[in-house]
């Protein structure tokens, strides 16, 4: 496709600072940049490749600040982030192979209930719980799967591996958004490596928007980490319920399709 037009790229730009604040504090930057880079009159394909590029640059920075901090150590965690990656490589492989459309159907309930998990339960705050998982396990089971997904589909990926570090880990809620970072820029980076392979990654409006991610996700942790559950969980409570509704007012969402509505 052509260059976009300055307008667009700003346009882009500020879409991307957006995402990248709320990405790093509850996850569903996606929810954002993929309808920003569709209504520029980007290809889908180009949009989910460029979409990965730019990602990568929240998730790393958000990662970063958080690292900064003492939340997350990169070094230890690295396994799981790798495992993350090798899941979204094999995800984003399948993609092209296996339709979407069972994803899209029961996603956005699965949002749903992640939505109520974190709304309803009175114990989920800044301090960790009994883990139910070992790390060994859990890197190898729930960190792959969710990789995945990501490879796969991707919206709402972040709320899962909240979910995982939460409810199977048991960690606080600031130290699990700290981990989902780190295992969010895995993800990205497998899949974004096999759409590079592919040739649909548009570089210039990946690395505007990566801008734009950068600075919004430094914004976004540092104010996280300041505020911690307080602003933690009803902002991944509120994303959840957003992400669900926007795939369900999709018209071409599986489950409307198949009512005819």
């Amino acid at each position: 496709m052509t260059d976009l037009a300055f307008h667009l790229l700003l346009f882009l730009f500020a879409a991307a600072f957006i995402a990248g604040f709320i990405d790093s504090i509850a996850g569903g930057g996606g929810m954002v940049t993929i309808p920003a880079m569709l209504i520029a009159g980007i290809p889908p394909l180009e949009t989910l490749g460029t979409n990965k590029l730019q990602s990568l640059f929240g998730s790393g920075s958000a990662s970063l600040a958080y690292a900064r901090h003492g939340h997350v150590s990169l070094k230890e965690q690295l396994p799981m982030a790798l495992m993350s990656a090798l899941g979204s490589v094999f995800g984003a492989l399948l993609a092209t192979i296996v339709p979407a459309d069972a994803l899209k159907g029961v996603l956005p309930f699965l949002l749903i209930a992640i939505a109520i998990y974190f709304g309803l339960k009175p114990n989920v705050g800044d301090i960790e719980r009994h883990r139910r998982i070992s790390a060994f396990l859990f890197t190898l089971t729930f960190v792959p799967l969710i990789g995945l997904y990501d490879g796969v589909f991707g919206p709402g990926t972040g709320s899962f591996f909240m979910l995982g570090f939460v409810s199977l880990a048991g960690y606080g809620i600031l130290k699990a958004t700290a981990h989902t970072k780190l295992l969010n820029f895995g993800s990205n980076l497998g899949a974004f490596v096999v759409f590079v392979l592919n040739g649909v990654v548009l570089w210039k409006v990946g690395l505007v928007m990566g801008v734009g991610q950068f600075v919004g996700a430094q914004v976004g942790s540092r104010y996280a980490m300041a505020k911690g559950a307080k602003i933690i969980k009803p902002l991944l409570v509120i994303v959840s319920i957003a992400l669900a509704i926007r795939l369900l007012a999709d018209p071409a969402h599986p489950l409307r399709v198949w009512w005819g509505i």
